[in-house]
């Protein structure tokens, strides 16, 4: 499936309503063009496509969801495969641990692969990559901090955007659970990627640690089910914020994505 059909289909006018026609998100790329807009293809259409849960999706919009999904896989599995391969990155204490997220990796591609295969879909192929986006961490291979911190920048945004993609899911039952599972293993990973770098193991306030700040955007908020939950604990409002995770936002997703996917 060519990339710019992938994203014809998920800028239908059905899904992007009537605030955006599909021209004006192609053209405009939200301000980032196309090459960004590519990088929204990992989770940026699940809130849209999530009007439609409670009827239950189609097939079709099932795979469109899990081609956006299997891109960010197919960045997260190139990245980690790259990275092992890289001489003297990795030091020998921490290899089993990035051997262990590799493989987590390839198995997620192969399950949404698979299931978009049982589905009728054509699975999206692998994009290609510029890690060092665009000589930003022209260090990623040869330096292991740049490394962790964007091995800490992909998985964080991996549970964030998992979560998002839950609504759009909703009624379609296995493959709901199956994302679901995705995104336990996510958060594991990036918890032990952060602990590697030195950090928690989880987000605290929204503090982005060096990295984009539009990865932990809205991770300071305290209010759930309308509830300022500091209103009903003496827990201070740093750990509330610890408590929760929050959907990523399809902007994120671009501003976060976009400079690694060169088409």
């Amino acid at each position: 499936m060519k990339a710019l059909n992938i994203i014809e289909e998920a800028y239908s006018e059905e899904v992007i309503g009537k605030n955006f026609s599909r021209r004006e998100t192609l053209t405009k790329g939200l301000g980032f063009g196309l090459k960004a807009a590519l990088a929204m293809i990992p989770l940026g259409i699940l809130d849209a496509v999530g009007n439609k849960a409670k009827a239950g999706p189609t097939n079709s919009a099932i795979v469109t969801v899990l081609n956006f999904a299997l891109t960010l896989e197919w960045l997260e599995s190139t990245y980690y495969k790259m990275g092992l391969s890289a001489n003297s990155l990795i030091p020998a204490a921490d290899m089993v641990v990035f051997a262990q997220i590799s493989k987590h990796e390839t198995a997620h591609v192969a399950l949404l692969q698979t299931t978009i295969t049982s589905l009728g879909g054509t699975p999206v192929a692998s994009p290609t990559f510029d890690f060092t986006a665009g000589g930003t961490y022209s260090d990623v291979f040869t330096n292991y901090q740049t490394f962790l911190a964007l091995s800490n920048a992909f998985e964080d945004t991996g549970v964030r955007a998992y979560k998002g993609a839950a609504p759009s899911l909703l009624g379609a039952g296995a493959v709901l659970t199956a994302a679901l599972d995705i995104h336990s293993v996510e958060a594991r990973h990036a918890s032990e990627v952060r602990r590697l770098r030195g950090l928690k193991g989880w987000i605290s306030n929204a503090e982005p640690n060096g990295l984009p700040p539009a990865i932990y955007a809205g991770e300071d908020n305290t209010t759930q089910l309308n509830i300022n939950v500091t209103t009903v604990t003496t827990a201070p409002a740093i750990s509330v914020t610890e408590a929760f995770d929050e959907p990523l936002a399809m902007s994120a997703v671009l501003a976060i994505a976009g400079p690694f996917i060169v088409s």
